[in-house]
């Protein structure tokens, strides 16, 4: 039987959890032909969501938890998923149920029979949000698709669907400065596209606030994009034309008429106004700097404090010296074998 692993990142979602196993656990009634396990990634949260998630493993076998040791941000806790996933299939949904868990069916549907190596969703509107973030979302993304080679689709959700190639391939990017969105869209691959409305949180409050996102959209436009250093260069360029022309007009003004290179406030004002432009450029730079610093320091993208993924992995392992050791029993039946426990383990 095939298996598939749904990543769940979580921060502080001991509202939504208990509304969220009971969703997934309908879901899982329906996919009988498939070995469903749920992989959360607890994000550092500071309320009972790791005490709600040992809860869940020690009444259900099929569900597993990675505790990090702080918050690392949801990037790393997919990233953690991801890696720690082994099945044939691997999903990525969000606990507060904005993801409906109603689209996997269809979505697995479409991987398995249809030929797709990944099925992604996206909102078809914004019901719900502030209007003010929901203009600069849309915004950010007619931006970046003009800024960037990489296909990002307006709306699009981390939700998605991948088959064993799809994540593996994303497992090769292990860059630290992470940004799915676009990672998802720059590995390539058959990709489906699923529409639908959307919800709002089951409970609980959203995680991030405006100037966090508007962070998350620099990033994004940095790591996919070097539009910005292009525009800082052609900026440059531009202000050394107009300033070249403007000598010239007061050279020639001053020959013809005289006494007429004058103006000190509106020479001070160009001034501030070039420096302006000189130190946006220099930041610009620095930007990219700054996330080159962060790549060639190797850091850990999360450090996992607690999990019971251990235990599975011994079972597995064990499960593969048994089947090595029958293997090698079946070829030469004469051969002793010591089959104790302490030879599996």
């Amino acid at each position: 039987m095939q298996t598939m692993t749904i990543i769940v990142p979580c921060y502080n979602e001991e509202e939504a959890l208990p509304y969220f196993y009971e969703e997934i656990s309908k879901i899982r009634q329906q996919l009988t032909e498939i070995s469903l396990k749920l992989l959360f990634v607890n994000d550092g949260s500071t309320d009972n969501t790791l005490t709600i998630l040992k809860k869940l493993a020690s009444s259900d076998n099929s569900v597993y938890y990675i505790s990090f040791s702080r918050n690392f941000g949801k990037e790393a806790a997919i990233y953690a998923g991801l890696k720690n996933s082994t099945s044939d299939y691997t999903a990525i949904m969000d606990a507060d149920l904005q993801d409906p868990p109603s689209l996997l069916p269809s979505m697995l549907h479409a991987v398995r029979e249809e030929g797709y190596d990944s099925v992604a969703t996206r909102r078809v509107n914004r019901k719900g949000e502030p209007l003010v973030r929901s203009f600069f979302a849309r915004m950010f993304y007619k931006l970046i698709r003009k800024m960037s080679d990489t296909d990002i689709v307006d709306g699009a959700r981390d939700f998605r669907l991948m088959n064993r190639p799809f994540v593996d391939a994303l497992l090769e990017l292990n860059e630290y400065n992470r940004f799915s969105k676009g990672l998802f869209g720059w590995v390539g691959f058959r990709t489906k596209w699923i529409e639908f409305e959307n919800t709002e949180r089951i409970a609980g409050e959203t995680k991030w606030s405006f100037f966090q996102l508007v962070r998350y959209s620099l990033d994004g436009m940095i790591s996919f994009s070097t539009a910005p250093l292009k525009l800082a260069s052609f900026t440059g360029m531009f202000m050394c034309i107009i300033s070249f022309l403007a000598i010239i007009f007061i050279i020639v003004r001053q020959l013809l008429f005289g006494g007429s290179a004058f103006g000190w406030p509106s020479m001070a004002c160009i001034v501030i106004f070039i420096g302006g432009i000189q130190l946006l450029c220099i930041g610009i730079l620095g930007s990219y700097l700054s996330r080159t610093y962060m790549e060639v320091k190797k850091r850990p993208i999360y450090i996992c404090q607690e999990s019971n993924l251990s235990q599975i992995k011994l079972l597995n392992l064990n499960e593969k010296m048994i089947k090595k050791k029958v293997y090698k029993l079946l070829r030469n039946p004469q051969r002793p074998i010591n089959t104790g426990v302490a030879d599996f383990c």
